[in-house]
């Protein structure tokens, strides 16, 4: 953003300051880059099967024990030791491959 406002100074300001604005606004520019860089190094996107342990699902067809569920739009074989019924809220625990292992709210 730095960089793009030095170039548009380079054509809006007079003959020696042009020259000045860019190359102030490079270093700046630099600067504006390593923090952003230092900013998002260590932020992984969490992706997989494992992000959904924790969340809530809805019953589609009885979990007695073994049923389905809907989660985030999708449909997904799912294991309830308990027993589930169909429109139960159910709390997504541990994965069995691709079953979910959930229990009631």
């Amino acid at each position: 953003m730095l960089l793009l406002a030095g170039i548009i100074l380079v054509f809006l300001l007079p003959s020696p300051w042009n020259v000045v604005a860019l190359l102030v606004s490079i270093p700046l520019f630099l600067a504006e880059l390593g923090l952003w860089n230092r900013t998002v190094r260590g932020n992984r996107r969490q992706v997989g099967t494992e992000t959904l342990i924790g969340l809530t699902a809805t019953v589609v067809t009885a979990c007695h024990p073994s049923g389905q569920v809907r989660l985030r739009g999708e449909t997904w074989e799912a294991r309830c030791e308990q027993g589930a019924d169909p429109g139960d809220e159910v709390v997504v625990r541990a994965l069995d491959g691709l079953v979910l292992v959930v229990e009631r709210t």
